[in-house]
Order: C-alpha cells, then structure tokens, then sequence
C-alpha cells in the first residue's frame, strides 16, 4: 500500500517538475523538492522499491535541472 502511495507522490511531483525544465520555471523545482523528498521517505516504509526508486529518479532531475540553471532559473 505504501509503495502505491509513493508512486502517486512521485506522480504528483513530476507534474510539478516537467513544466520547471522550462527556462525561468526552474525555481518550480524548489517547491517539488519537499514533495519528492516524502515520497522517497514513504517508499523506504514499503516493502517493495518501485516507488522509491521512482521518486529517486526524479529527485535526480530536478536537482539536476536545478544545478544546470543555478538554483534560480
């Protein structure tokens, strides 16, 4: 059930972070950090990985995206 929970996180934060890869939306990636960050803390509670590594995945995007444009843009 957690794992199921983790991937609707995840989906909901990659619908933040694919409009952020837009240069001068970047700074949406701020605000889809936390939400990534829970969905990674409640697929470690599950028993399965899916969802976690799903989250880790985006996580590694936007942080890129966020290295890329500076932190801001």
């Amino acid at each position: 059930m957690l794992n199921i929970v983790s991937i609707l996180i995840g989906l909901l934060s990659l619908i933040i972070v694919i409009p952020s890869q837009i240069p001068f939306l970047g700074i949406g990636n701020w605000f889809a950090l936390p939400v990534i960050v829970t969905g990674i803390v409640v697929g470690q509670l599950s028993s399965s990985n899916g969802g976690r590594n799903f989250c880790l995945v985006i996580f590694a995007i936007a942080v890129v995206r966020l290295m890329l444009g500076g932190g801001i843009f």
